[in-house]
């Protein structure tokens, strides 16, 4: 007798026609691969950093050779369109590439040994915590999909990987699992390094399963806390980076001119309508000081954007239901703007971009306005008391990202720095005079935030810093040389840079290494 799973239904934004279905992954599957993954957890935490690195490169090998494909593929379950798809795509391969070269560069492994007395010595050095399970966003699919950003850290920190497809892409995620099983096999990865699962359930049995030793998600806020409530029961770490609502500041310094009011309006819009409004780092209210014409500069920005399909009609339903809530916790709700207002109606997922004006006084805890709304929509708040503004920020939940503008030739020791220290408590980045769409992976790069913009403050889903999160501390007392890692022994194999006896050892210098673009 046949059983006839359930399946994850491909289908085209712009239109909402199902293009294909991917049936869910049997419960025996999963945990084949689940044990699958456990066993080789400790072959592949022995390999060595340049091991990964190439199995890494042979990932982004992949994904270019295949990049025409794989757009075209993405662009009909994503409408993100061909030019982003593709850059997305060179962007994943050069994600890969920046995280071999952090293991083999070898900072992370936190490496130090030293002689306590003459019967004691120590050792110290971080090792892969084992299989991580790794849910992607819907937003992403290259960037934080099947093979992104969570799972190359990952694999370059020495840990096998079992992601879950994202139902928003699951032909696109499928064919991704198809190429970087062949190519981890090709570049001599052991089977079970890297494995996908499709379906709800199939999620849930990762989570719960007690192989995964911990867990990386990018989405919603309420995906991202149910993950973390569950996991939460065997405790598992999750680093869920969720979002919130991004500030902009704008100060008086920084709108003297009709010309700078239209740059920072055009520059907002742009911004916050970028990829349909769905970017994690979408900056979502701007305070801007009074009298100088913004409202009208954004107004008229807004009305120039062209309508956009949104990801998912369940994207696209939260939306319009978001637009509600947002109009109904504002005292200047009927300020709003609506791009799309006037035109003929949309098949599809499709949204218009929204602007909801508000004032001060609406920005307060428990509000709807403190959360965020996934889609092309933000918020203005035109301040005449610069202090009561700063103060506003303080009722804001964490971010992933603040933005401050301040204008030309404004030094230390002025109020702008002290706006800066202040956003810098309540976000994981902080721009100046620059927009927060678009993340740098590289060695400096920190994307996270205080909670609930993710569920550890302390860590980053983007740069260097993204290993961190699947490595723990174990220290060897009095062990022999064939204990230790290549990163302990005398000769110093792996060329990394490590403390011995209190004194810091660099290594050979290397190339230089790439920096990344999210």
């Amino acid at each position: 007798m046949s059983v006839t799973l359930a399946a994850d239904l491909s289908t085209d934004p712009r239109t909402t026609a199902v293009l294909g279905a991917v049936p869910h992954s049997d419960p025996r599957v999963v945990a084949q691969l689940l044990s699958r993954a456990a066993a080789v957890a400790a072959q592949v935490s022995m390999t060595t950093p340049s091991d990964r690195s190439r199995w890494l490169e042979a990932v982004a090998d992949a994904l270019l050779l295949n990049q025409e494909e794989l757009a075209v593929l993405a662009d009909q379950e994503t409408a993100l369109g061909l030019p982003r798809l593709r850059s997305e795509i060179a962007g994943a391969a050069r994600s890969a590439r920046f995280y071999a070269s952090v293991a083999v560069d070898g900072m992370y492994l936190g490496a130090s040994s030293e002689t306590v007395n003459d019967s004691t010595t120590l050792s110290r050095w971080n090792i892969p915590i084992g299989p991580v399970a790794v849910f992607g966003a819907s937003n992403f699919p290259f960037g934080f999909g099947v093979f992104g950003h969570d799972v190359a850290s990952a694999i370059a920190a020495g840990c096998p990987v079992v992601v879950k497809a994202h139902p928003a892409h699951p032909r696109l995620s499928v064919r991704l699992a198809q190429l970087a099983v062949d190519a981890l096999a090709t570049a001599g990865a052991p089977e079970g390094a890297f494995a996908l699962v499709v379906g709800f359930d199939a999620g849930l049995q990762i989570v719960d399963a007690p192989e995964i030793c911990a867990i990386a998600f990018t989405g919603s806020q309420g995906g991202g806390m149910a993950l973390l409530e569950r996991a939460a029961r065997r405790g598992v770490p999750v680093f869920a980076e969720m979002g919130t609502v991004n500030p902009v500041f704008v100060t008086r310094d920084a709108v003297r001119t009709a010309e700078q009011v239209d740059s920072i309006a055009n520059g907002f819009v742009a911004s916050f309508t970028l990829g349909a409004g769905q970017f994690c780092t979408k900056p979502g209210l701007l305070l801007a000081p009074a009298g100088v014409g913004m409202r009208a500069a954004v107004s008229g920005a807004v009305t120039l954007v062209e309508p956009a399909p949104l990801l998912t009609p369940g994207i696209a339903g939260h939306f319009a239901a978001g637009i509600v809530e947002l109009e109904a916790a504002s005292q200047a709700a009927a300020e709003t703007v609506d791009a799309g207002a006037g035109t003929s109606a949309q098949t599809g997922s499709w949204a218009s971009a929204r602007l909801v004006s508000v004032d001060l006084h609406d920005l307060h805890p428990g509000s709807r306005l403190l959360e965020e709304c996934f889609g092309p929509v933000a918020l203005l708040c035109e301040y005449d008391d610069a202090d009561a503004a700063v103060r506003a920020l303080t009722h804001l939940q964490g971010s992933l990202v603040a933005s401050v503008f301040i204008g030309e030739g404004e030094g230390e020791g002025d109020e702008a720095v002290k706006l800066v220290a202040q956003l810098s408590a309540r976000a994981g980045r902080v721009t100046v005079n620059a927009w927060p769409t678009g993340v740098a992976n590289t060695w400096s790069q920190q994307h996270g935030g205080p909670w609930p913009a993710a569920s550890r403050a302390d860590a980053t889903s983007v740069g260097a810093g993204a290993l961190d999160r699947f490595v723990r501390p174990v220290a060897l007392q009095n062990a022999r040389p064939e204990m230790l890692p290549g990163a302990l022994l005398p000769d110093n194999p792996w060329n990394i840079p490590r403390r011995i006896d209190g004194v810091l050892t660099v290594p050979l210098p290397r190339a230089a290494h790439p920096k990344v673009n999210k």
